[in-house]
C-alpha cells in the first residue's frame, strides 16, 4: 500500500516554479480557474498552482521533485473530459500539470503516413496540420476544437469515425511518456509492425493519467478522401436504424465512415437552443434519424442514393435528404454535434456513455427506457450516438416539472439501472469518455475481480507511490480478496 501522500510544502513549490519558470506558473484564482472546473460542473478543485510545463524535461523534472516528496499529480490536457479525471479534487493537495504548453507538431511524414506532436496540441490543429500535408487524421468528436492529443490519449477517445479508423489507442503508433519517478520512456517509434514483446504504449492509452504523463506522440495518418457523400434519413424506430446500417454494411463495405443515430426529443433541443441550425427533414415524423457518412476516392452520390431509394422503396426508412453541398453536409454534422450542448438549457441531465453489441442496441433503447420511465416518470429520454460502433450516448434529461437537484438526487439510481441492463446486455459502462471520479465505483461492481486485480498489480508496479492521478480508474480504497 502506497504511503500516505504530502501537500506540496512552500519549498517544494519554489522548486517546482524554478523548473518551469513565470510562464509555466500560475497561481493566481482567475487564471486557475478555467482548469479546476469539470466541463459539465460536476466538480469544481482546488490546487496550490498549475503547473505548465514547456518541453518534456521540464516535465520530467517536475515529475522528479513531486516523486521524491510523495506529492499527487494531475495531467490535464484540453479538460473537456466527462468524468471528473482531469479536475484536481476539493482538498487543494493535489498539482495539476497542464500541458497546453507542449503545442508543438514536431513532424510530418506524408509519404509514411505519420505525425509527431506533443501532447499539447489541439486536435483540430493536428487535423489541419494532415490535411496541409494532404492526409487525414481521422479522429474526429465534437470538442475537437479544444481537446488536446495526451487527454484524448488517455481516455481512449473515440468519436464519430471509430466505425472506419478505431478509437484513439488504434491511431497511436508510439508514445513518449514521463513515467511516475521521472524517468523518460522514449517509445515514439512508427512501425506498424513491432512484435518485441509486452506493447507499453496500450498500457497508458486509455490509463487516464494513472500510469505516467504523456509527452508526445507518433500518429497515423491515413489518405485523404477525394469524395463524401452525407445524408440525413428518418425512420419509425431502433430497428429500422439497425437496418439500414446492415444495408449500409452490404452496399459500401469500408467506405461507410459514420452512422449517427439520433431520437427526435435532444435533436428538438438543439433545434430550439442553438442559433443557426436548420431541421433537414421538418415534415418527417421521425422519430429517430440517421447522418449516415461515405468517404473514399470515387464519387459515392449514386451509390448513397441507391441505398437510400432501395430501403425508401421497400419502406424501411420514411425519408432521406441527401446534402447537395459541402455547407448541407456541414450543417447536418453541426447539428449532430450540438445535441450534448444543447441539453443544458433544458435543465440538469444524467448522462450514460455506454456501448452494447450493435444488434442488442434497439433493446438497450425500449428496455433501458421503461426502466428510467419506472424510476422517474416524465424523464426525458435523449439517446443519441455512434450506432455503428454500439456507443450510445443514453442521455436523460430531468422532467419539466422535476428540480435540478432532486433530479441529481437519483443519479446513482438511475446509472445502476441502466449499467445493469448494459451489463446484461453484454456491453460497458463507459464507452468512450473513461471511468475518472465518477465511475471506479462502476469499475469494481462490473469487472471481475482478476481483471481489476490485474490493473491494480500494474499500478503499483510502475507508480508504487501512488501520485499519479490518485483515486482515478481504480479507487483508493482496495476492496479486500473473497475467501
Amino acid at each position: 500500500m502506497p504511503a500516505p501522500l504530502n501537500r506540496p510544502s512552500p519549498e517544494i513549490l519554489d522548486r517546482i516554479r524554478a523548473v518551469v519558470g513565470p510562464k509555466g506558473w500560475r497561481d493566481d484564482p482567475a487564471a486557475m480557474e478555467p482548469h479546476l472546473k469539470e466541463w459539465r460542473g460536476l466538480w469544481t478543485g482546488q490546487t496550490p498552482a498549475v503547473v505548465m510545463p514547456a518541453t518534456t524535461e521540464e516535465v520530467a523534472a517536475v515529475v522528479t521533485i513531486a516523486s521524491q516528496a510523495g506529492i499527487a499529480l494531475v495531467p490535464q490536457g484540453g479538460n473537456t473530459g466527462l468524468v471528473g479525471g482531469g479536475v484536481p479534487t476539493e482538498t487543494g493537495d493535489e498539482l495539476l500539470i497542464s500541458l497546453a504548453r507542449m503545442n508543438r507538431i514536431r513532424d510530418v511524414d506524408a509519404a509514411g503516413g505519420s505525425m509527431v506532436a506533443e501532447a499539447g496540441c489541439i486536435l483540430a490543429d493536428v487535423q489541419a496540420a494532415a490535411a496541409e500535408a494532404g492526409r487525414l487524421f481521422p479522429l474526429s468528436l465534437a470538442s475537437e476544437g479544444s481537446a488536446r492529443i495526451g487527454g484524448l490519449i488517455s481516455t481512449n477517445a473515440g468519436g464519430v469515425h471509430v466505425l472506419r479508423y478505431g478509437s484513439m489507442r488504434d491511431l497511436v503508433l508510439g508514445l513518449e511518456v514521463v513515467l511516475p519517478d521521472g524517468r523518460v520512456w522514449n517509445g515514439l517509434r512508427r512501425l506498424r509492425k513491432d512484435n518485441t514483446g509486452y506493447a507499453l504504449r496500450q498500457l497508458f492509452a486509455g490509463a487516464e493519467g494513472t500510469l505516467g504523463i504523456i509527452t508526445a506522440a507518433a500518429l497515423e495518418l491515413v489518405p485523404m478522401p477525394r469524395h463524401r457523400a452525407a445524408a440525413f434519413v428518418a425512420m419509425g424506430s431502433p430497428e429500422a436504424a439497425l437496418d439500414l446500417f446492415a444495408r449500409a454494411r452490404a452496399h459500401a463495405g469500408d467506405l461507410l465512415e459514420a452512422f449517427e443515430l439520433i431520437n427526435a426529443t435532444p435533436m428538438g433541443f438543439a433545434l430550439r437552443h442553438i442559433p443557426g441550425l436548420g431541421d433537414p427533414l421538418p415534415d418527417a415524423a421521425g422519430p429517430w434519424f440517421v447522418l449516415i457518412e461515405l468517404a473514399g476516392p470515387i464519387p459515392l452520390g449514386d451509390l448513397l442514393e441507391g441505398l437510400l431509394g432501395e430501403a425508401l422503396e421497400e419502406g424501411a426508412i420514411e425519408d432521406a435528404a441527401i446534402a447537395q453541398s459541402e455547407t448541407q453536409r456541414n450543417a447536418f454534422w453541426s447539428l449532430r454535434e450540438g445535441l450534448s450542448e444543447a441539453q443544458k438549457p433544458e435543465g440538469a441531465s444524467i448522462k450514460h456513455d455506454v456501448s452494447v453489441p450493435v444488434s442488442a442496441i434497439p433493446a438497450l433503447i425500449r428496455r433501458g427506457g421503461r426502466l428510467v420511465e419506472e424510476l422517474i416518470p416524465g424523464a426525458r429520454l435523449c439517446p443519441f450516438g455512434h450506432m455503428g460502433d454500439g456507443n450510445i450516448h443514453f442521455n436523460v434529461s430531468r422532467p419539466v416539472d422535476m428540480t435540478d437537484a432532486d433530479f441529481l438526487a437519483r443519479w446513482h439510481e438511475v446509472a445502476t439501472a441502466v449499467h445493469d441492463l448494459v451489463a446484461e446486455l453484454g456491453g460497458s459502462f463507459s464507452a468512450e469518455h473513461g471511468v475518472g471520479r465518477l465511475k471506479t465505483g462502476d469499475l469494481t461492481r462490473y469487472r471481475s475481480e482478476v481483471e481489476v486485480g490485474l490493473m491494480r498489480a500494474i499500478k503499483d508496479v510502475v507508480d508504487p507511490a501512488g501520485i499519479m492521478s490518485p483515486g482515478r480508474v481504480l479507487s483508493q480504497v482496495k476492496t479486500p480478496p473473497t475467501s
